[in-house]
């Protein structure tokens, strides 16, 4: 019934398209901000798809629909799309296109193709745009046929805006934005546009509750040289916030003017926009005579790199949630096979222990509960239809992570329940020493990410194994777990780490049918030496929470493998022991950190 539901969904936006002379329609994933999860209001691609996974770009033509996801959800996708019409495109793999690719391939010379301008952003648009034209396509941004089949769709929130306690804060928003105000004079800048709804709440020193288990809000905000102006519906804030706001010469206008108001910016401005992130139609709505500037977002690469005190009540943060860990990993060893426990009754277990906390807010994901195979889908959530009961044996793999009022926590343990088959033990074992390489990694200021993403990969590279997803992404610091501008992959985004930057370190294996392994901590990026060769940078983890060393293979780790594991037990210990009010929570952390 469902994929009859689809492919009705889909019939019917041909009949739209038919009506608007478009020969193709592409439909993106994101909202108008860029962000990686939107809100409900903005799912139109899951509406029509079924498939809920964060990255995804439909394109529909008059005889195909088809679909475009990476390596993380090619499993799900390939389920979620199964017996409806949409075609399964695994972006990355050899020979397959991409979309814009196969649209020159498919489509005829005169065709037009159609994308909605707020959901695309100004760069791929305009790539989009260029290779198109090559051929001879010509393509429509300002298409909206959402509201004429979304349907119920949910309003956008209006949920309340709160402000950051200014002792968490670390800076109040006007030192902020003066900070920003010397980054524009320097590039002769008048106005800064931004978009990123986390770099929205960073400067502001504001959080939300429009998109889950991210605390932003849905706003714009235009900074000048003597001004700013934030967009915003007027309903998320109250009297005192809105107060406080316009004492610090804060402008507030309605999120539904942004787009008309960009036309007042004067002629001859030099207007700062990020094109990675801004869509498409508000760029173009920008007063034709302003000067253009484009780059990396400015408060993206600011908030990036975290001050001491944030790191500090980071690591505050880290304490209450390895405490929730242990004793949660506790009773889990308990209660296997002693009571019928599902992935998803394990996953609410973990929530109820770090709700224990007054300071916990929310978890900062959707947690990942994969146990068996279902951990071999990267991004695999368990739901009510199809949720698996843990058994005594294999590997249950836990992606978790909260939200704190001083600090953001994402972590992956993999953990045996029971018996491991050897082949699971040796990938465990291989992802482990991956995992520690880029712990014990120094490297000279100026490296890129792209050039430690080896130290994880090297061990299963000598056997013929890898993983898909990248081995490191930026995390906020009260905000998206997801951050840029810093990510560890294969691929070069051209950005260095920098001290303070927290980024995630979490090498996988994943086997169709079997198993998936992943084991992640946060790092926090940090001066180690000056010598006479320049100043040369290392990674402190953060994480306190036994890594599981049961399922691993001894003899694959080197004397200083095994050291550093024993040395990170040993300081995972020595931190949590006094915040573990029960004797057995204590013992069952000791037994957990035993040295190898």
């Amino acid at each position: 019934m469902a994929a009859i539901n689809i492919n009705d969904k889909i019939a019917t936006v041909r009949e739209l398209m038919e009506q608007r002379n478009l020969d193709a329609l592409v439909v993106m994933t994101e909202d108008p901000h860029g962000s990686e999860y939107p809100a409900k209001y903005w799912k139109f691609r899951e509406f029509l798809t079924g498939f809920n996974g964060s990255a995804g770009t439909l394109v529909i033509t008059a005889k195909h629909a088809c679909l475009w996801t990476d390596s993380r959800y090619y499993i799900q996708a390939t389920k979620q799309l199964r017996n409806t019409c949409i075609e399964l495109f695994k972006y990355g793999l050899p020979n397959v296109p991409d979309y814009v690719t196969y649209l020159t391939d498919v489509l005829p010379s005169e065709s037009t193709v159609g994308v909605d301008g707020f959901t695309i952003s100004y760069e791929k648009c305009r790539n989009m745009k260029k290779k198109l034209a090559e051929f001879g396509i010509k393509i429509d941004y300002k298409v909206d046929i959402i509201d004429e089949i979304f349907a119920p769709r949910e309003p956008l929130p209006n949920d309340e805006v709160i402000e950051v306690d200014p002792t968490i804060a670390g800076l109040t928003r006007m030192q902020k934005v003066e900070q920003l105000r010397e980054i524009m004079r320097k590039n002769n800048v008048t106005h800064y546009i931004a978009t990123a709804l986390d770099d929205i709440a960073w400067i502001s020193n504001l959080r939300g509750n429009d998109i889950e288990y991210n605390p932003v809000f849905y706003a714009y905000m235009i900074i000048g040289l003597d001004d700013v102006n934030l967009y915003i519906d007027p309903h998320k804030l109250t009297s005192a916030v809105s107060h406080r706001l316009m004492e610090d010469g804060f402008k507030l206008s309605l999120y539904d003017h942004f787009e008309k108001n960009l036309g007042n910016i004067p002629a001859n401005s030099r207007v700062f926009f990020d094109p990675s992130t801004a869509n498409t139609r508000i760029i173009q709505a920008i007063h034709k005579h302003a000067h253009l500037v484009e780059g990396k977002s400015s408060i993206e690469l600011m908030k990036s790199q975290k001050s001491p005190d944030e790191i500090n009540h980071i690591y505050s943060s880290m304490i209450r949630d390895g405490v929730a860990l242990v004793k949660f990993l506790h009773w889990l060893e308990d209660n296997v096979g002693k009571q019928r426990l599902t992935e998803l009754d394990v996953a609410q277990k973990l929530i109820d222990f770090r709700s224990e906390h007054n300071l916990y807010m929310s978890e900062s994901f959707e947690p990942i509960s994969a146990y068996g195979s279902n951990a071999a889908i990267v991004h695999y959530s368990p739901s009510l239809e199809g949720c698996a009961e843990l058994k005594p044996e294999g590997l249950l793999l836990l992606d978790t992570g909260a939200q704190y009022a001083d600090g953001t926590t994402d972590i992956t343990r993999t953990i045996p329940l029971g018996p491991v088959s050897n082949e699971a033990k040796k990938d465990y074992t291989l992802v482990l020493k991956g995992h520690i390489a880029l712990a014990n990694a120094m490297f000279p200021e100026g490296t890129r990410g792209v050039q430690l993403d080896i130290l994880a990969r090297q061990a299963l590279w000598q056997v013929g194994e890898d993983y898909g997803h990248g081995t490191g992404h930026g995390v906020g610091y009260c905000l998206n777990v997801h951050e840029g501008p810093q990510r560890i992959a294969k691929t070069d985004n051209g950005v260095e780490l920098r001290a303070g930057m927290i980024t995630s370190n979490e090498p996988g294996v994943y086997r169709e049918g079997k198993h998936g392994i992943r084991i992640e901590n946060l790092v926090v990026c940090e001066p180690a030496c000056e010598t006479e060769f320049g100043k040369f940078l290392k990674f402190r983890t953060l994480t306190l929470c036994p890594i599981d060393t049961r399922p691993i293979l001894i003899d694959l780790l080197t004397d200083n493998e095994k050291k550093w594991l024993n040395n990170y037990h040993r300081m995972v210990r020595a931190t949590l022991v006094e915040f573990l009010s029960e004797d057995s929570d204590k013992q069952w952390l000791i037994n957990a950190t035993n040295e190898i």
